[in-house]
């Protein structure tokens, strides 16, 4: 039986631990001594220096009932997230309102352990469970590129990493393409002689004012994120660098999109004659997982068994799920009722924290 006091304790103390991305060091550091003193073998994977001061983490415990799942979270959070203060108030834990909260992704390792931790109290029979929790997932997944999954023997992993209501179940996700464009225009006096210049602001705009950019439809999206450039008011900005993403559910649709906006900046740089430097790289692809895989329908039903309506659905962004689905570990991502992330409105229920909890209980001794 999940203790609520128990978990909401352990929630409130591991937000307060500060961990940015790339700066997970302590907070890894205690949940592999908290893992240790339940009995799991854990083993502390390297990462890159310039990835992380910190480590990714695997930890596995032999069950007696047949099956073992792998159960994930990302250890990191996004900016502001020094010196958080979580306020309770009811149901509801947000951060004292300067800082974000830190349940993307602490609320998914908070239940996991309560999970585990009232089966041990119970003396329940549970499957094999392996944890695999990951540095640097904001930002570009970048922890669960370099896991180690040489330690994982489970065929499948359940990531939790997303926000809306409890029993929601990702099972699509997108693909995303990284587009990192310098333009090299000319520098001039802007009041002397400013058409001796090339203008890069100039030869940006016309490229994004013709680019299709936003909702492209129902599975493709693009957007402009950075745009950094000039020296001075009195200088024809010579360069500029623009950071862009594309993202799909489909491949095709993903891979046209991305070719459209190279395209459209590499014609603005001609017809300017600046010089233009694109570096475009796939970030993470896509997933998909049918209703009727049995990965899936064994979370349906676990959910049903303990009263929650499933509802399985696609998102707009990308998780640990989508890496580790293309390392070949079958994987899905499930809510954990956080919401608002990656603002200083950030909030979560504690009920909804007991009823994920709930969830792992029940489908680690099914």
């Amino acid at each position: 039986m999940i203790n609520q006091q128990r978990l909401v304790d352990h929630f409130v103390d591991l937000v307060k631990i500060d961990s940015e991305s790339g700066n997970e060091k302590a907070i890894a550091t205690e949940l592999a001594t908290q893992l240790e003193a339940m009995n799991f073998t854990v083993h502390r994977l390297p990462v890159p220096e310039d990835l992380s001061n910190g480590f990714n983490l695997y930890a596995r415990l032999e069950g007696t009932l047949p099956g073992s799942t792998v159960l994930s979270c990302h250890m990191d959070t996004v900016k502001p997230g020094i010196g958080i203060e979580p306020v309770i108030e009811g149901d509801i834990i947000t951060s004292a309102g300067n800082t974000i909260l830190g349940g993307d992704d602490k609320s998914g390792i908070s239940a996991i352990i309560e999970a585990i931790r009232s089966i041990q109290a119970d003396g329940k029979a549970h499957k094999t469970i392996e944890i695999a929790f990951t540095v640097f997932e904001e930002g570009g997944l970048r922890g669960s590129k370099v896991f180690d999954m040489s330690y994982i023997t489970s065929p499948q992993a359940l990531v939790f990493d997303s926000g809306g209501q409890i029993g929601k179940i990702i099972t699509q996700a997108p693909g995303q393409q990284s587009i990192k464009v310098t333009i090299t225009g000319r520098p001039a006096h802007a009041g002397l002689a400013p058409e001796e210049g090339i203008n890069a602001m100039v030869v940006a705009s016309e490229a994004i004012t013709k680019m299709k950019l936003s909702r492209i439809d129902h599975e493709t999206t693009a957007n402009i994120g950075i745009v950094q450039g000039g020296q001075a008011t009195n200088i024809v900005m010579p360069e500029m660098y623009i950071a862009a993403e594309a993202r799909s559910l489909n491949d095709d649709k993903l891979a046209a999109q991305t070719a459209h906006m190279i395209d459209t900046f590499e014609a603005a740089a001609k017809a300017h004659g600046a010089e233009i430097t694109i570096d475009s790289q796939r970030a993470y692809n896509a997933f998909t997982l049918e209703d009727s895989d049995p990965l899936v329908q064994s979370v349906i039903e676990t959910f049903e068994s303990i009263g929650i309506e499933p509802q399985t659905a696609s998102t707009g962004g990308g998780s640990d799920a989508n890496v580790f689905t293309a390392k070949g570990l079958k994987t899905v991502n499930l809510s954990t009722g956080m919401s608002k992330v990656h603002t200083t409105e950030e909030f979560i229920k504690i009920s909804d924290m007991v009823k994920i909890s709930d969830f792992i209980y029940a489908y680690l001794t099914r």
